[in-house]
């Protein structure tokens, strides 16, 4: 039962960090990369679909994004779903290929982006805090209904704010190689 309870609690922890890098790839750091645009969705045939399905990204360099469009009739509403993204992104159409220059990060635009880089690693620490939260409730449903002794409850308790502090300091490394890469000009 209570190895049970440990390794749900790994687990989500573990899904925690995935969404979290996944969350921080999403915010550019100056240098073109492909997952920049996940999250752009092009009105294709009256549904938004995702930017991946209609069209292949590759980063052509540091500083330069390429769109091939699979479908040329859809090229122009590609193009303007990457302009009315909130990325700032000003894309260049050549029939089927759309070029994307990077904009360089004004000081200012770093400093947000920084913000917003902090307040998503303290959300994946709360996502961390709040498993263990449910991981050690579980174990006192135990503890109240005598399936475990006091000392099994303490002592994987103690796992349980060990698996949560090294996940935290997981989190703590992220946000720090993130705001290093921001802060590169």
């Amino acid at each position: 039962m209570i190895n049970d309870i440990q390794s749900d609690a790994k687990q989500r922890m573990e899904k925690s960090i995935s969404a979290l890098k996944s969350q921080l790839s999403k915010i550019r750091t100056g240098r073109a990369h492909p997952s920049l645009l996940d999250g752009i969705m092009v009105p294709y045939y009256g549904t938004d679909t995702p930017l991946r399905q209609v069209a292949n990204v590759v980063a052509e360099d540091a500083r330069t994004l390429a769109v091939s469009v699979f479908d040329k009739s859809v090229a122009a509403a590609v193009e303007k779903a990457i302009m009315q993204s909130d990325l700032g992104l000003n894309p260049m159409s050549a029939g089927t290929a759309i070029r994307i220059p990077m904009p360089p990060l004004t000081e200012e635009r770093r400093k947000d982006f920084i913000k917003l880089v902090r307040a998503e690693a303290e959300q994946g620490r709360v996502a961390v805090r709040n498993i263990r939260r449910d991981a050690n409730s579980d174990i006192k449903d135990l503890l109240k209904e005598k399936e475990i002794s006091e000392d099994e409850a303490r002592r994987a308790e103690d796992i349980i704010q060990k698996l949560t502090d090294d996940f935290v300091k997981q989190i703590d490394g992220i946000l720090q190689d993130k705001e290093t890469e921001l802060m590169e000009f």
